[in-house]
């Protein structure tokens, strides 16, 4: 299913990957590298830098396969693909409250 599609079949109003997609250019992350003997990188997203939205992680089960980039990466993409989830139910339970 494509935007346009979406586009085209509403009857009413609706939020748009647009709306999120701008929202989403407002997300900061921070990331946290576990200190002491651990494989774990947690990277927060907050929306405008204060609204929590989601938290991303990585771990390696064997520390001697453990690298500080790739955790980073994945744990940064888990945290976007989640805070981009939270935004369209946010976004979608505003609409819904109108």
């Amino acid at each position: 299913v494509t935007e346009q599609e979406l586009a085209e079949k509403a009857a009413a109003p609706r939020v748009t990957k647009d709306q999120i997609d701008a929202l989403m250019d407002r997300v900061a992350y921070v990331t946290v590298q576990q200190p002491g003997d651990t494989t774990s990188t947690f990277v927060h997203a907050y929306l405008d830098g204060k609204f929590f939205l989601a938290t991303g992680f990585s771990a390696c089960v064997n520390k001697e396969n453990f690298d500080a980039g790739v955790g980073l990466r994945l744990a940064l993409s888990n945290a976007e693909k989640q805070a981009e989830n939270k935004l369209w139910e946010l976004e979608g339970y505003r609409l819904f409250r109108g």
